[in-house]
């Protein structure tokens, strides 16, 4: 989470402060995918079964999460796979 939005007024408010996930990713060696806002939608949404991306697909919270989505995606399909594992050992042998 990032940042808390009013659902009043809009007002953005950084109330953990800014950049600790970045750093943290930097400190781990590891990619910084993205914030999520503060923002009672999203429990609400959630209590009724609905994921935000399906609740409001269009709406800017939905287009976080779905380049959050992208972002692992990509980075699962860039994993080696290793099928060795699923396959007898072959040996050839001169006799």
């Amino acid at each position: 989470m990032s940042t808390y939005v009013c659902p009043s007024c809009g007002h953005e408010e950084h109330i953990f402060g800014t950049g600790g996930g970045e750093k943290m990713c930097q400190e781990y060696g590891t990619d910084f995918l993205g914030a999520l806002p503060l923002n009672l939608s999203i429990r609400e949404q959630a209590d009724a079964g609905l994921p935000t991306v399906v609740a409001d697909p269009d709406s800017p919270i939905s287009n976080i999460y779905k380049t959050i989505a992208r972002q692992v995606a990509i980075k699962v399909a860039a994993l080696s796979k290793d099928m060795s594992s699923k396959f007898p050992s072959i040996v050839v042998q001169n006799t």
